[in-house]
């Protein structure tokens, strides 16, 4: 074989000294070839490197065997150890993940859906339930199933996995107020999740301690630099002492205890925090870090058996899976 020409069935039955259509069918039915006949195949496709065209089996048997799955970053902890949960499951069913990251940007993510949706995939995973309405078209009448995570909505696509954001903000507020805070504040990142949550915690605290919060968003992914440019730019407002900062994610909680440390500062006595996302630096973090914890290993696994069922349609089908959260209080709060 000359390099890069690539390696034909037809080339594996002449190694294999068999026709072509015996190889194929070696590949589809290996039970209806004989075992001397199914060894001579299967060491000419180990000499050559062939690989069987899936995309022509997956039009006959209309299965692809992959799964698309989309998700704002590869690279957060967040996404990727859901990810890790969910890739186990559809592996031992099968099935092998296609993955695209598409920020937080609703343009980005359509374009990816159609590439993927192109590709023909037996379902489709997404992050978040709002999506611009040309993704929700093409979603809607691509056939497939598809689940939705990290957020949950009445009117699904077709199934979600995810908790309410709008009552983790107000847990915090909770949280918050009965621990005796009468001032807070905010460190947003650009995810529309994360504004709900911020909206949510503003508003309760508000209600509940007569003191308007305060907030510090920024277009842009959680770091631990803009986690210490926030508080100190809160500082600079004029910071009460004693104020709760709630942060839309963990980064930027360890920033803010950083640039606190870095300025003599007492936490929680002179500033205390709230993180979200309870990653596993939280509890190393000095002091502890006091944040929101989402099961990230369960949330992949009901998402994945929430495809496997409807695969296999098997009576009905849920839409909406609720996997909740849970405030860990830590010494930072």
């Amino acid at each position: 074989m000359r390099r890069g020409s690539g390696v034909t069935m037809a080339e594996v039955g002449r190694l294999a000294g068999v026709s072509q259509v015996t190889v194929s069918r070696a590949l589809s039915s290996p039970d209806k070839v004989s075992p001397d006949t199914l060894k001579r195949i299967q060491d000419a496709i180990a000499r050559t490197g062939y690989v069987p065209n899936a995309v022509a089996g997956a039009l006959a048997s209309s299965k692809s065997k992959l799964i698309a799955a989309l998700v704002p970053s590869v690279t957060n902890i967040v996404y990727s150890s859901m990810l890790h949960a969910f890739s186990d499951i559809m592996w031992g069913h099968g099935y092998q993940i296609m993955l695209s990251e598409t920020g937080f940007d609703p343009e980005r993510e359509e374009k990816a859906i159609a590439a993927h949706l192109s590709r023909r995939p037996d379902a489709i995973l997404l992050t978040g339930v709002r999506h611009s309405p040309g993704a929700r078209r093409m979603l809607l009448n691509a056939g497939i199933p598809v689940v939705e995570v990290w957020d949950i909505s009445d009117t699904p696509i077709d199934c979600c996995v995810g908790f309410s954001h709008i009552g983790a903000g107000e847990a915090a507020a909770d949280f918050a107020v009965d621990a005796g805070y009468r001032h807070a504040a905010t460190i947003t990142a650009s995810d529309e999740r994360a504004a709900r949550r911020r909206d949510a915690f503003a508003a309760r605290f508000a209600h509940r301690a007569g003191a308007p919060v305060r907030g510090v968003d920024y277009p842009a992914s959680a770091t631990l630099g803009l986690g210490r440019r926030a508080l100190a730019h809160l500082l600079e407002q004029g910071l009460e002492a004693g104020t709760v900062i709630f942060c839309s994610s963990d980064q930027f909680a360890q920033g803010v205890l950083i640039e606190a440390a870095a300025r003599g500062l007492s936490v929680p006595r002179d500033v205390a925090v709230i993180g979200f996302g309870d990653q596993e630096f939280a509890a190393e973090t000095d002091p502890p870090l006091t944040s929101i914890r989402i099961d990230r290993q369960v949330l992949g696994q009901v998402a994945a058996n929430a495809l496997v069922d409807r695969f296999a349609r098997t009576g009905h089908a849920e839409t909406v899976y609720n996997v909740g959260f849970e405030l860990i209080r830590r010494g930072s709060a």
